[in-house]
């Protein structure tokens, strides 16, 4: 409908994140290339859900993945089969989780990988009260000094985290763009410096997020974290990143 013309000048789902179960191991490949097919040239990679805690609370009882699940030979099985295809990876995981990332990176390299939500910090149940705590373990992984090269986008570089640590849903009122601008900024700052802005890209959440902030409180809330970067930048970080990465038109 949208590349008909007829309801505007936007073209939007010029790419497509669709999902397919890497524990099937090999015969991943099969899925991925009807989803291919199905997409009309559209379609760019999948996301397959990691998040892992030992406590069942924090985790959605929709995906329930098995500790150490990017270690798993059949999970690795399925894993290969992204690159040779041409297609990418969205990792949705918790910060406890970035150094098997990391191995999963380094075992890969040909697999373009991406790190939604920088990396899944999270703030509640256990996590609760311990920010100071959390970020030094969110920072620790042995990438940080030199994040693996398919680790081209870390990204989602403010978005998703009202459901993990950083906006309760619980407040009366919305966070204004510049308390949530503040709450992000340690770790915005930190991500943009460890990977470049040419690897990182500002994305919503919505409507997941929408039980904590406004779409128009977030955005301008990047736009004041994204205040001291150059324009080349900001143009990496609100669309020239996500273009590439995606290979968007």
């Amino acid at each position: 409908m949208s590349a008909s013309g007829g309801y505007g000048p936007t073209r939007v789902c010029e790419g497509i994140v669709g999902h397919v179960n890497l524990q099937i191991g090999a015969e991943a490949k099969a899925v991925l290339q009807a989803h291919i097919q199905a997409g009309g040239g559209r379609f760019r990679g999948i996301r397959h859900i990691t998040a892992w805690d030992p406590d069942p609370a924090i985790m959605n009882p929709a995906y329930t993945p098995p500790k150490d699940i990017l270690f798993r030979d059949d999970f690795r099985a399925g894993f290969a089969q992204l690159a040779p295809l041409g297609l990418s990876f969205d990792a949705w995981l918790y910060h406890p989780q970035i150094p098997d990332l990391t191995a999963l990176a380094r075992a890969f390299p040909e697999t373009p990988i991406v790190l939604d939500h920088v990396g899944g910090p999270l703030g509640i149940r256990g996590y609760a009260g311990q920010k100071d705590e959390v970020f030094r373990a969110w920072r620790a992984p042995p990438w940080r000094s030199s994040p693996p090269a398919p680790m081209s986008a870390s990204s989602s570089a403010a978005s998703g985290c009202a459901s993990t640590a950083w906006a309760s849903r619980r407040r009366p009122s919305r966070p204004p763009r510049t308390r949530l601008a503040a709450a992000w900024k340690p770790w915005i700052d930190t991500t943009i410096g460890l990977f470049g802005a040419d690897r990182c890209m500002f994305e919503s959440n919505f409507p997941v997020d929408k039980g904590s902030y406004s779409y128009g409180v977030f955005w301008n809330a990047c736009k004041k974290l994204a205040a001291g970067a150059s324009a080349a930048e900001r143009t990496a970080l609100f669309s020239g990143t996500a273009s590439r990465f995606y290979r968007l038109g």
